[in-house]
């Protein structure tokens, strides 16, 4: 996803996002999941921008990153992966966005 020609609304809307963008338990999201709401963005993919193309109905982008895996309902395989981690959330409503980085080091929260 990549949008290079400028534009002062989307560049406003990816500003807002990125500042409320946060790092959350999976357990603060296991509701939020049980009611189908919680949205995986692969951690190869710029999160952010995935949030703007959601806000602005880019419906042609959502589809193509669906198509290529990139951005999916999270699974039970997902929830389990996640259980005791923390991940990067974003509200687009009505879902949550959430992404475990690629490279980034699993924070493990000791139970």
């Amino acid at each position: 996803m990549n949008h290079d020609i400028p534009n002062p609304d989307r560049d406003e809307i990816k500003a807002r996002l990125n500042a409320e963008a946060a790092r959350i338990s999976w357990s603060e999201l296991e509701r939020h999941y049980a009611r189908g709401i919680v949205v995986r963005v692969a951690g190869d993919v710029d999160l952010i921008e995935v949030a703007v193309a959601m806000t602005l109905d880019e419906a042609d982008v959502i589809a193509a990153a669906m198509a290529a895996n990139q951005v999916a309902p999270a699974t039970e395989d997902d929830a389990r992966g996640w259980q005791g981690c923390s991940l990067w959330a974003l509200v687009i409503a009505p879902w949550i966005l959430v992404q475990e980085r690629v490279g980034e080091a699993r924070d493990v929260t000791l139970q």
